[in-house]
Order: C-alpha cells, then sequence, then structure tokens
C-alpha cells in the first residue's frame, strides 16, 4: 500500500470517526446545548427533540457509511452537502459559532476540503 493511499485510508477513518463521535455527542453529551442552539431559532420542544436525534442518526449512518467504503462518490457528495447544510443552518441560528474559540463552523472548511480531496482522488480511480 502506498503512502498516498495509507493518507487516503486514513482520511477516511478519521472522517468517520468524527460522523460517529458528533452522533454520540448530540445525544450523549451536553444535549441542552443543543436545545439552547436550537432554540435561539425559535425550535423548542419535540421538534428540537427531532432536529437533534435526527441530525445524531444522520451522523451516526454517514460514520458508518465511510467506514464501508461502499458507493464513495455517493457518499463524499452526502457529506459535503451534510456539512454545508449544518455550516447555513448554524450559521443563520448561531453566527457567534464562527468567531468560537473551538471553531464549532470554522472547522467545516478544512473538513469540506478533506471532503473534496477524497471525493476528487475516487473519482479520478475510475
Amino acid at each position: 500500500m502506498t503512502a498516498t493511499i495509507k493518507t487516503l485510508v486514513f482520511m477516511r477513518f478519521t472522517l468517520a470517526i468524527l460522523w460517529i463521535l458528533t452522533a454520540w455527542a448530540s445525544i450523549f453529551g451536553d444535549y441542552q446545548f443543543g436545545l439552547d442552539t436550537l432554540n435561539t431559532a425559535g425550535i423548542a420542544g419535540r421538534v428540537a427533540d427531532l432536529l437533534i436525534n435526527s441530525g445524531a442518526g444522520l451522523d451516526l449512518i454517514i460514520g458508518i457509511w465511510v467506514l464501508t467504503g461502499r458507493l464513495a462518490l455517493w457518499c463524499y457528495r452526502v457529506q459535503m452537502l451534510t456539512v454545508v447544510g449544518y455550516t447555513l443552518l448554524l450559521s443563520y441560528m448561531a453566527p457567534e459559532f464562527w468567531l468560537h474559540p473551538f471553531g464549532p463552523l470554522s472547522k467545516n472548511l478544512p473538513i469540506i476540503a478533506l471532503l473534496l480531496i477524497g471525493y476528487q482522488t475516487e473519482k479520478a480511480k475510475r
């Protein structure tokens, strides 16, 4: 296995872990933080619970999908759409996250770059 292939496998693995840990943190971490963030956009109650749980479910499914390596081009597309969607929603609900010291939104920029690299690499193999 060449260094480039090892790097791509490592990249895919780390992305899968990111998705899976995000799913876990959404449910078992600071659930109230998610509720409070949604509340800033006027979303509360059962709808907020549904959005948090649905988002966590989507994150978990994506993480497992990434680990399988199947339908990789589609997987990269779904990841990019999800990251862009989450970024746009959070930019509306909590724009201050762009300047947060832990970078909950700014971290999405290099993640999108990694996804584009993975997508282009997969596409070039075909």
